[in-house]
């Protein structure tokens, strides 16, 4: 059952707010602006792109009636942190996951990503102990923000990489949706991401020509280095 009928069978409506992540396409927020209830956004942790939880804490409310969690990029989420809030106020906690989720290779892109990790310039791996299915390889462009980070997509395209932006803007940006909120993690993020292909058992040489076109190109960085 998708999200939003979850929402509709749990009661969800008129009057009600659902706290969901900004960082992530519009479907959900659709979903929930369809039930007559208010999406409130709540900022991610900058380094595995899923809700931050303290984050959540902080937008709820008196009408917050649910939370949904999504597993970002094959990453997952702190369900249980967030369910333990959920108790604590009385929330519904629907947990979403990624189309094409179900149809990855977890062993095979894992290698991939590996691969990629030991390979790119300016990589930082991500912290151990998590099982990533890489649904997505998330990397990000040092400098400046978004400037580079664009530049550095068409750069890459023009030599046959098929790298792709994953959230070219945030939720609370957008017609619709638009609100007056600080999130300063899912801005970051929004501006220096970006996604590069990591098929199911992707042969090597594209991996190799991959890497070899990121680091003349100046290299990518996987996660924001803890200050």
């Amino acid at each position: 059952m998708d999200t939003a009928r979850l929402l509709r069978a749990a009661g969800i409506g008129s009057g009600d707010e659902v706290v969901i992540s900004a960082f992530d396409g519009p479907g959900i927020a659709e979903a929930v602006l369809g039930l007559g209830a208010r999406p409130v956004f709540a900022d991610i942790d900058p380094y595995t792109y899923n809700l931050d939880v303290a984050h959540v804490a902080s937008v709820v409310g008196p009408g917050t009636a649910a939370v949904v969690v999504g597993h970002r990029f094959g990453r997952p989420a702190p369900l249980e942190a967030v369910r333990k809030l959920g108790e604590r106020h009385g929330l519904l906690v629907l947990e979403h996951h990624e189309a094409g989720a179900e149809r990855v290779v977890p062993t095979a892109r894992a290698e991939g990503a590996r691969y990629l990790d030991a390979r790119l310039r300016g990589v930082v791996p991500p912290r151990g102990g998590v099982e990533h299915k890489y649904l997505r390889y998330v990397a990000r462009v040092p400098g400046n923000g978004r400037p580079d980070r664009d530049a550095f997509v068409r750069a890459a395209r023009a030599k046959g990489i098929d790298c792709r932006i994953p959230v070219p803007t945030p939720l609370h940006r957008l017609p619709g949706f638009r609100r007056d909120v600080c999130l300063p993690a899912t801005e970051d993020a929004v501006a220096e991401t970006l996604a590069l292909p990591l098929g199911d058992g992707r042969p090597k040489r594209e991996l190799q020509r991959l890497v070899a076109v990121c680091n003349a190109l100046g290299g990518v960085v996987r996660l924001p280095v803890r200050s």
